[in-house]
């Protein structure tokens, strides 16, 4: 690494894969490109501390037939099995050949809860479709072979008390949702709070809590989800109506989340094939009334190649995916808006793709598309954004057989450490080919971190900071590795969890230049912006 420090400006290169190639070098006067002012910036808001979240699926914690890996050798899917039985221990319609078998993820693996530790404070939402359907056998038996009827799993105390510990070992608080399906219901099939009862008492009785839940996983879908047949906004309502005093009752702190919808606002595929399924928001919150205490959705740019979706590595850097996830927000604010006016909007789950996630969503390629999303739904002031999931299949921020951390992780990671609460505008923008966002410094009063995005993979472009900052770059060997360097240096976990020492590097005032399909955290400790006081 070498420095040349001259008096007119400050250039920065960063070489993608090289850790010996990053230099600072004297420039001759050039166009200053994007010009900040991190002083004077203005505050747009406030997002939860537990703003980066994420989920771990209830077909994790008590084990079934989840997304199945992508072969290694990049073909995609195997669809050897495309005749392979429906199973009950899986969505409702889908193609048995798109799931594999996993047992129940270990929740008191060390390496595990050190990662996800250093994720804290966070919220761990644990739900999914298969958590409508979930049966929770309260005894301290060994788990029944077959679920009852109605139900298509069987969650345990052991295995729920391994959530309540791991949330308390890792600072989170958790986030769920209670069974829907048949096996919920009396003979009338009115939906009945008995197995929501069983699992809040043993959540109390071992010293847990529930932060927030919703009542079921995407009511826009419930089909797929398990939910009884026939079932619509109108039934929806109606054991919403049931479900909400009771919580009031049981749990009287925990945050009532809804309706949960996903879907609207942007095709998750091209044809809208999948829509035709789905409920609409609209008929589903006129029929609820403003009950919820923060309106929840879910959002996906689209569906993985295993459900047909047809979207590539490279077209990741392009505008029209990156701004899906505006689409999407713009389109369930303006719900949040008309049903529950005031109220907050949570992301209670996201990802690259639904279905699992695409190859790429493992690679760094993603971590554009990722912190993108992170940055735009602060400005929009949604509370919580919740990756999923944490640790299983494509889309996991490790992966699930070694748990080493993949590029998202280390965006997030990098998020966790350098931005506060406080939402700011950062003023001028390089449009879509530099995405720039800004927050309060954490954990320094009167700093700012700047987040800066260079989404274009081949041309370098400027940015101006007047003030001294610590710099924390991300680049990769490869748009589709999945290593990634930090200022050069590749990171990597310890393999009991660890994390390497995470240090910037000093940069003096001046014009920047930022290598093509760089990300940069800036720290200005020297701000003294006054919303960060």
């Amino acid at each position: 690494m070498s420095f040349a420090i001259g008096t007119t400006k400050l250039k920065w290169v960063v070489c993608l894969g090289m850790a010996s190639t990053m230099a600072i070098s004297v420039a001759a006067q050039e166009k200053p490109g994007v010009i900040l002012a991190p002083s004077k910036m203005s505050k747009l808001g406030t997002v939860d501390q537990r703003f980066v979240s994420y989920n771990v699926e209830m077909v994790e914690v008590t084990g079934g037939r989840f997304w199945k890996p992508y072969k290694s050798n990049g073909t995609g899917h195997d669809t050897a099995k495309s005749n392979t039985a429906p199973d009950a221990n899986q969505p409702v319609g889908e193609n048995a050949s798109l799931f594999q078998y996993r047992p129940a993820i270990d929740l008191s693996n060390q390496r595990l809860r050190e990662l996800a530790k250093a994720l804290g404070p966070a919220y761990v939402r644990v739900s999914g479709s298969w958590a409508n359907s979930t049966y929770f056998q309260d005894d301290d038996l060994p788990a029944l072979k077959e679920p009852p009827k109605g139900f298509k799993s069987v969650l345990t105390r052991a295995e729920w008390k391994g959530v309540i510990d791991f949330a308390r070992k890792v600072d989170a608080e958790l986030v769920t949702s209670v069974a829907i399906s048949p096996g919920t219901r009396d003979m009338g099939g009115v939906w009945i709070p008995e197995q929501a009862k069983a699992l809040f008492d043993y959540t109390k009785s071992i010293g847990g809590s529930i932060a927030a839940t919703e009542f079921m996983n995407e009511p826009t879908f419930p089909g797929p989800g398990g939910a009884p047949k026939g079932y619509d906004a109108s039934a929806f309502a109606k054991d919403v109506k049931a479900f909400e005093p009771f919580l009031r009752k049981e749990l009287p702190t925990t945050i009532f989340l809804g309706p949960g919808s996903i879907g609207e606002g942007s095709s998750l595929m091209p044809d809208g094939a999948m829509m035709k399924l789905a409920l609409n928001t609209d008929h589903i919150m006129e029929a609820t009334g403003p009950v919820f205490d923060a309106f929840s959705y879910h959002f996906y740019p689209s569906v993985s190649s295993r459900c047909g979706g047809r979207t590539t590595a490279a077209q990741a850097f392009t505008t029209d995916w990156l701004d899906r996830t505006i689409a999407g927000e713009a389109f369930y604010a303006a719900a949040r808006d008309k049903y529950l006016p005031g109220k907050p909007i949570w992301l209670t789950e996201t990802a690259e793709a639904a279905c699992g996630g695409d190859q790429f969503a493992g690679q760094f390629v993603d971590s554009f598309r990722y912190l993108n999303q992170l940055g735009i739904m602060a400005q929009k002031g949604v509370q919580a954004v919740m990756h999923n999931t944490l640790a299983s299949s494509d889309y996991g921020l490790l992966d699930e057989k070694t748990y080493e951390p993949r590029p998202d992780y280390w965006a997030a990671l990098l998020w966790k450490r350098t931005m506060g609460a406080v939402v700011l505008d950062p003023g001028a923008t390089g449009g879509p080919s530099l995405r720039v966002y800004a927050q309060c410094m954490k954990a320094h009063k009167g700093g700012v971190t700047l987040l800066a995005m260079n989404i274009e993979p081949k041309q370098e472009q400027t940015l101006t900071i007047p003030l001294p900052s610590e710099r924390y770059t991300l680049t990769a060997p490869g748009l589709t590795s999945t290593t990634v360097l930090l200022n050069g240096v590749a990171l990597q976990a310890g393999q009991d969890g660890t994390i390497p020492e995470i240090k910037g590097q000093r940069v003096k005032p001046g014009t920047l230049e930022l290598a093509p399909a760089s990300i940069t955290f800036f720290t200005l400790a020297s701000a003294r912006n006054a919303s960060c006081m």
